[in-house]
């Protein structure tokens, strides 16, 4: 009878491993589907906002948290929900949820910023010459309370306001999170004042608009007992604005075959140079590409 049996066994030893086999690839697919099922992410997170992550099974697992700007771990009980704290979803991102209770599985989900309450804003230049094409542009970037880029479209109103004028207005639309603008420089020179307002929050600078290039120069002159003394009339643009104490006005003098320069700059409105030369002299003036008048000037009586 033992041996019989033996027998019988020996017969369908093949059968019973594809079986065994069978069923085990059956208990591996239960696993992985359980992995699957063991972890619900959750949808529509902000940042934040405290959530919770479903958890299926039974037993005492290990929780870990992976995002932007945090790496936790924690003990949980499965088939309970992980509550996961606002101060832990403070950055947007992708996070991972990961559960161990002797195998692993995990699931992604994605925060997005809060609401959008304040913004950085750039101006540039800080002094623009008067009448510049193009000439003065700024950009605006709004975040939510965690300093988390909003790139959900914000409307931006710019506004420009100059000493004694209309304030201009323009509104547009965030897009991936930033706003800008371009505009000409006034042709008055003095402070221009330029805003940005998102969500009743408004951020302001300023731009100091300063008179171009000398235009128009003219210049006057005498001889003395020191020299030939020379000086220009007031100095303005194009414009009519007076130009920046400091700008150079190259004076030229020639006697003949002698040429002499000097340098002055511009004080309150005015340059003024003294010239040695003894006779006849032609005296001119320039500022960068803006000729003067000539002056002649004789010699000694």
């Amino acid at each position: 009878m033992s041996s019989s049996i033996s027998t019988v066994c020996k017969s369908h030893r093949p059968a019973l491993r594809a079986l065994s086999l069978f069923a085990g690839v059956l208990c591996m697919t239960a696993v992985v589907c359980a992995q699957e099922e063991a972890l619900k992410a959750p949808s529509g997170a902000v940042a934040g906002v405290p959530a919770s992550i479903a958890t299926s099974g039974s037993g005492s697992a290990t929780f870990y948290l992976i995002g932007p700007a945090i790496a936790t771990k924690r003990d949980v009980q499965l088939g309970q929900q992980i509550s996961l704290a606002g101060k832990e979803l403070q950055s947007a991102g992708r996070y991972v949820a990961v559960v161990c209770a002797g195998s692993c599985t995990s699931a992604s989900f994605f925060v997005a910023p809060a609401k959008a309450i304040s913004m950085a804003f750039l101006v540039h230049p800080s002094r623009a010459p008067v009448g510049q094409n193009g000439g003065i542009n700024g950009v605006a970037v709004s975040f939510d309370e965690f300093h988390n880029l909003v790139l959900q479209p914000q409307t931006i109103e710019f506004q420009l306001a100059a000493k004694g004028g209309t304030p201009v207005s323009h509104k547009t639309e965030t897009q991936y999170g930033a706003a800008w603008f371009r505009t000409t420089s006034g042709k008055t020179a003095g402070p221009l004042q330029v805003s940005a307002s998102m969500n009743g929050v408004t951020t302001r600078r300023v731009v100091q608009e300063v008179a171009s290039e000398p235009c128009r120069l003219r210049i006057k002159g005498q001889r003395t007992k020191q020299g030939i003394e020379v000086e220009t009339e007031p100095v303005r643009d194009c414009a009519g604005n007076p130009v920046p104490d400091g700008t150079v006005i190259t004076f030229t003098a020639r006697s003949g075959n002698e040429t002499d320069t000097v340098d002055a700059p511009v004080k309150q409105d005015i340059a003024r140079a003294r010239i040695t030369a003894d006779g006849p002299v032609v005296v001119s003036a320039a500022s960068g590409v803006v000729m003067g008048n000539q002056l002649r000037i004789g010699g000694h009586e």
